[in-house]
C-alpha cells in the first residue's frame, strides 16, 4: 500500500471514530415535568402519529406492536424496549432519540417511506417521563 492510500485510509478512520464520538457525546432531551403520563392520554397519540404505521396489524415491523400498551410493553423478539423506571436505559428511549450505536435502530427511520419525521425533543422528553412514571 503507497503512502498516499494509507494516508487516505488514516483521515476516514480518525472521521469515523470523530463521527462516533459525537453520537455517544449526544444525550438523551431530559424526561418532561409533567406528572400523571399514561399510555393512553399522552403516548398513544405520540406512537399513532409516528410508530403505529410501521409497528401494527399482523405483521408488525420487528415483531412489535406499538398500537396497545400490552404491546409496546412486550417487546420484540429480541427483547424489551421499555424498561419501566428507568428510561436512559430503555432502548425505545434511545431509539428515538437516533442514539442508538447501530443506525438501522433509529425510529422512526430517517429516510422512510412514509415521510413521518423525527421525534421532538419535547415528544422524547414526554416517552421518559412516561417511562421513568412506571410506563403505565
Amino acid at each position: 500500500m503507497n503512502m498516499t492510500k494509507s494516508l487516505l485510509l488514516a483521515i476516514v478512520a480518525s472521521l469515523a471514530v470523530t463521527a462516533s464520538v459525537r453520537a455517544q457525546d449526544a444525550k438523551l432531551p431530559p424526561a418532561a415535568a409533567k406528572t400523571g403520563v399514561t399510555y393512553a392520554t399522552d403516548i398513544k397519540p405520540v406512537f399513532d402519529a409516528s410508530c403505529v404505521k410501521c409497528h401494527s396489524g399482523d405483521r408488525p415491523k420487528a415483531r412489535l406492536r406499538m398500537d396497545t400498551l400490552e404491546g409496546v410493553l412486550k417487546g420484540t423478539k429480541q427483547g424489551k424496549i421499555v424498561t419501566p423506571g428507568d428510561s436512559a436505559n430503555s432502548f425505545i428511549a434511545k431509539s428515538v432519540a437516533h442514539l442508538t450505536k447501530d443506525p438501522e435502530g433509529w425510529m422512526p427511520p430517517l429516510h422512510n417511506k412514509a415521510g413521518i419525521k423525527p421525534l421532538t425533543p419535547e415528544q422524547i422528553g414526554l416517552i421518559r417521563a412516561w417511562i421513568d412514571q412506571g410506563a403505565k
